[in-house]
C-alpha cells in the first residue's frame, strides 16, 4: 500500500464496472421475462420501451409478472441461473482489496445485483453498488425507482448518468483521503461511453469485445469529435483486464490474493 507521506493520503486503484453483459453474461432485466406466461411480454407493455424510460418499462414488466402470480422467490431463483462473464469471478476475487476498490454502476436494479453477488459469495468484493433502487412490496411485487433524475448529460439516460456517479464517488473518497492513482471503467454498452469519456490519460477503458461500446467509441470519435483520453483495451475475459492492470499499474503488480 502506498501513501503520500506529507499528506497521509492512501493511494488505490478504482475499478468501476457495469453489471449486465459485463459482470454477468446476460441482461438481468430481460432474463426475468422468462417467468412471464409462455415467456412473452404483451405488446402494450413492449410499446413502453424507450431509451429514456427503461425504469418505467421494467416497472410495468414487474407489475405484469406479479399479476400472473410470479413470486419474489421465483424471481430471485431466476437470477441465480445467470452465469458470470468469463473470468469475472477471478477478477473480482483476485484483486487485493487493500490496493483496489470496486464499484458497480448499472442501469439494472439493486435487488437483482445484490442477490446475484450475495448468492455467489461476491458481495464483499464490491465496495458500493450504484443502481436503480428496488424492493419487494408487501404484496410481493418488485417496485423500481430511478436512481436519479438528470438532464445535464445528453450522453446518458434521464435516470442514470454513470459519468456523474463515477466522478462523485472519486470526489467523495478524496474527502476521505483516498486517492485513486488510476481508474478503470469496464463495460459493454453505449451508456458506458459517458464515464469512459471522463477518464484521464493515466486511466483505462475496457469495452467488451463484440459489444456495442467498441463501435460506439469509434462512432462518437468520428461523428462528434469526442475522444476518450484513457487507454482502451478490449476484453473477452476478466483475466484480460487483470493482466493489463497488473502489467501497467505498479500498485497491483504483486496482487495475488484469493
Amino acid at each position: 500500500m502506498s501513501q503520500t507521506a506529507h499528506e497521509g493520503k492512501q493511494e488505490k486503484i478504482l475499478l468501476a464496472l457495469d453489471f449486465d453483459h459485463t459482470i454477468i453474461n446476460d441482461n438481468s432485466d430481460t432474463y426475468v421475462t422468462k417467468l412471464a406466461p409462455k415467456g412473452k411480454i404483451p405488446p402494450e407493455i413492449k410499446s413502453l420501451y424507450s431509451d429514456q424510460g427503461w425504469t418505467h418499462f421494467m416497472s410495468e414488466i414487474f407489475r405484469y409478472l406479479h399479476s400472473n402470480k410470479t413470486t419474489p422467490e421465483q424471481i430471485l431463483e431466476c437470477m441465480t441461473e445467470i452465469s458470470f462473464s468469463p473470468g469475472m469471478v477471478d477478477l473480482l476475487k483476485t484483486l487485493d482489496q487493500s490496493k483496489a476498490e470496486t464499484i458497480v454502476i448499472s442501469d439494472a436494479n439493486y435487488v437483482f445485483i445484490d442477490h446475484i453477488l450475495s448468492f455467489h459469495g461476491l458481495k464483499d468484493r464490491v465496495n458500493k453498488i450504484f443502481t436503480n433502487p428496488a424492493k419487494f412490496n408487501d404484496d410481493g411485487r418488485l417496485e423500481l425507482e430511478m436512481y436519479h433524475v438528470q438532464d445535464s448529460c445528453s450522453l446518458s439516460t434521464i435516470n442514470l448518468c454513470k459519468g456523474q456517479i463515477l466522478e462523485s464517488y472519486i470526489e467523495e473518497r478524496a474527502k476521505e483521503n483516498i486517492v485513486f492513482t488510476h481508474v478503470a471503467f469496464i463495460g459493454d454498452g453505449e451508456n458506458d461511453f459517458c464515464p469512459s469519456l471522463r477518464l484521464s490519460p493515466k486511466d483505462f477503458v475496457f469495452p467488451r469485445e463484440g459489444y456495442s461500446l467498441v463501435k460506439h467509441i469509434e462512432k462518437m470519435k468520428t461523428e462528434k469529435d469526442l475522444h476518450i483520453k484513457a487507454s482502451i483495451h478490449t476484453w473477452k475475459s476478466g483475466l484480460d483486464i487483470l493482466k493489463v492492470l497488473s502489467d501497467r499499474v505498479p500498485l497491483l503488480a504483486q496482487t495475488t490474493t484469493a
